[in-house]
């Protein structure tokens, strides 16, 4: 979908912003570009929208270099969701999400239909938020419009800058988790920027990362962990690499029937009768470890049930969870 091949962009007071950057972007997954800040992460991202062009080598899109394409149609056929948001304060949220199909020509009934999809999927009903202006929203929900105004013409390719860097950490992690359901539903060709591992971990489905212009590892996130490439990578992902191995494998991968496992059903049948029969401590299977592992030590439980629609349909072990932390 995406394509670099060997692109280089130098400044006009000769500064080499990025210098032999080849990647592809496959379609539907999302690709995060991450690292120091004057690496070059940003501007590989604006190469694709051309708000950057090439000094050197060729940016693809779906096939046919962007120098080829006209620059306006390119830019209403990719949604861009940057830091600061940018949304038009005078506009109430639904003209804000209406821009792009608008500027498209769609009809109005087309363009009303959109808006509330979007402001539903985002978890901001049209009845309550379509006629409200950006001023009266909280940061996260102006985030969420912002995604929204992004994926009104339902372009193929998302460009995001930063787009939760601005937000409290809470917020900001509510959002990532939102935005990966939205993802599985919508598919979308992303490319997303971040300064942060943990959330290039949690976003991405490959991971490039930057270091003075260069891109220095393009890979998986399980195997940047495994087997980084350099020392810069191997310092740059941390030292708790078995934490964050546990944040990429989710709960329904080591959850056990509970007809299998007598004693864990024990356990969380014990759980379950002292807090008077109702679950206090629960997972979904779409949890990481690193959450299951986290609520074990809150929690002072040995077994959690995994919870969906209501009904018990797994359970975790703690000795599962912490032979894994420990790499047995």
């Amino acid at each position: 979908m995406i394509e670099f091949d060997n692109v280089k962009k130098t400044y006009a007071d000769s500064t080499v912003a990025i210098e032999n950057v080849s990647f592809e972007v496959a379609e539907g997954t999302t690709t995060v570009l991450v690292g120091p800040s004057g690496c070059g992460k940003t501007t590989t991202m604006k190469l694709v929208n051309r708000l950057e062009d090439p000094t050197e080598g060729t940016v693809y899109y779906d096939g046919t270099d962007t120098q080829a394409i006209d620059v306006t149609e390119l830019r209403r056929d990719i949604g861009y969701v940057i830091q600061e948001i940018g949304l038009f304060n005078h506009m109430t949220v639904g003209e804000n999400v209406a821009t792009v199909p608008k500027l498209k020509g769609w009809d109005a009934d087309r363009i009303d239909d959109r808006v509330d999809e979007l402001l539903e999927l985002m978890a901001l009903p049209p009845t309550k938020y379509r006629d409200q202006y950006p001023r009266e929203l909280s940061g996260g929900q102006r985030q969420r419009v912002g995604v929204a105004r992004a994926l009104a013409a339902d372009p193929d390719v998302l460009l995001m800058d930063e787009p939760f860097g601005a937000l409290d950490p809470i917020t900001r992690a509510d959002l990532q988790d939102e935005f990966l359901e939205i993802q599985a539903e919508i598919n979308t060709t992303i490319l997303f920027v971040t300064h942060s591992i943990d959330e290039a971990l949690k976003m991405g489905d490959k991971i490039a990362i930057f270091d003075v212009g260069e891109l220095v590892q393009y890979d998986t996130p399980r195997n940047i962990l495994e087997d980084p490439n350099s020392e810069f990578v191997r310092d740059f992902v941390g030292d708790d690499v078995t934490l964050k191995k546990l944040s990429l494998i989710n709960v329904e991968e080591i959850m056990q029937s509970p007809d299998t496992n007598d004693t864990a059903a024990n356990h969380v049948e014990q759980t379950v009768m002292t807090s008077g029969g109702e679950i206090m401590h629960q997972l979904d299977p779409d949890d990481s470890l690193k959450s299951a592992l986290s609520m074990f030590v809150e929690s002072d439980v040995q077994s959690l049930p995994v919870v969906r629609d209501g009904g018990i349909i797994g359970i975790v072990d703690q000795d599962d969870v912490f032979d894994l932390y420990n790499g047995d």
